[in-house]
């Protein structure tokens, strides 16, 4: 009988080995380059899967001034002071506004242009965007933050942190990608040293998949230029660096599985009653209406299950000016030109509602 129970002991002991080893397995080292701060920084900052050493700040939809101020204040209302912030670059590497109006002379009106955006083309259910100067004074409507920038510029920041934490950083990239490209012609082992990129950019052939207004109108990005996206228009010779740059591993998340995704009120209504008041209150002010881009590569990273579609390609941004400028260009295996590319990993389409069940869940860790 002592035999037996020893047996008995030694297969529970074996069986609860794997259990405890994940239980201890160190959460991934993330980066988060973006143009501000909203959902997709709360999930990565409230999960336990990951420990977010760093945001870096780069220009898009509003200038990298402003989206420093807008990710110094999110930090302090997340009650997460300890994560820095690095300023990344205010303009592309080539493109500019006066050259955005030249193509636009060229070849017809962008829908939305970040930065530069002054008004729509045409009547649209979101408000026009404040215009700001790249050097303007940030005066917040949640308020300015008490915390400060790190004085270190945020391509300098990227390249220390691979080298600290060789293999083990992985970067979400939300925004243009001017910081990355950056980083990596400054040092050309920065993304053979980083673990994984997941960044929000590009486009295939975008179906809209959802009865919203609001989603539909700012799909009009893409309705007739399927391959056109905004965070790769706006810095498409940064967007082809990047993809052309030694990666271990590139998840890509297009603006197509957003087309069935949308920021609804019942959600904000969700996650407002299940975060902590600071935060409800700030997630309570979120214009509902919107596709989830970023929330999608979040999501991705933390919940690799959603995916319910995707495909392996090698991928690059077309930084030609012409017609084509900052268009996604992708190949299946055999048809690449062999000029760089890296095969990434393509989401297609995912399960929205476990994303939103996801985000939920994420907002309550903030009562913890």
């Amino acid at each position: 009988m002592a035999k037996l129970l020893r047996a008995a002991l030694t297969a529970l002991l074996m069986l609860a080995a794997p259990i405890a080893a994940h239980a201890q397995e160190p959460r991934r080292k993330v980066i988060i380059d973006d143009e501000g701060f909203a959902l997709m920084h709360l999930m990565l900052l409230e999960s336990d899967k990951v420990d977010v050493v760093g945001i870096t700040t780069v220009s898009g939809n509003t200038w990298a001034r402003r989206a420093t101020a807008m990710a110094l204040r999110g930090l302090e209302i997340a009650s997460r002071p300890d994560v820095p912030v690095a300023e990344g670059a205010t303009y592309p590497l080539l493109n500019s506004e006066v050259l955005t109006e030249r193509w636009e002379a060229l070849y017809g009106k962008l829908t939305w242009k970040g930065a530069w955006m002054k008004q729509w083309v045409e009547p649209t259910h979101q408000s026009t965007p404040a215009y700001y100067g790249p050097d303007d004074p940030v005066d917040l409507p949640w308020g300015n933050a008490r915390l400060k920038a790190s004085s270190e510029i945020a391509a300098n920041f990227l390249i220390r942190m691979v080298h600290k934490y060789p293999g083990q950083i992985t970067i979400v990239a939300c925004g243009p990608l001017t910081n990355l490209a950056l980083a990596q012609r400054l040092d050309p082992a920065f993304a053979s040293l980083a673990g994984e990129l997941v960044y929000m950019g590009g486009s295939l052939n975008p179906q809209q998949q959802l009865d919203n207004v609001s989603a539909a109108q700012f799909a009009r990005e893409y309705a007739n230029s399927p391959r056109r996206e905004f965070n790769a228009r706006f810095d498409p010779e940064a967007a082809s660096i990047v993809s052309r740059s030694p990666w271990r591993k590139i998840t890509v998340i297009p603006a197509d599985p957003s087309t069935g995704t949308q920021l609804t009120p019942e959600l904000v209504k969700a996650m407002t009653a299940a975060a902590d008041p600071d935060l409800g209150t700030f997630i309570a002010r979120m214009e509902p209406g919107f596709p989830m881009w970023d929330e999608i590569a979040a999501g991705v990273l933390l919940d690799p299950g959603m995916v319910s579609e995707a495909e392996d390609l090698y991928v690059d941004f077309n930084s030609q000016f012409g017609a084509g400028y900052g268009d996604m260009l992708s190949w299946r295996e055999g048809y690449q030109p062999g000029l760089g590319e890296r095969k990434a990993r393509v989401v297609r389409k995912i399960d929205a509602a476990r994303l939103d069940a996801l985000m939920v869940r994420l907002m309550a860790n903030s009562r913890k």
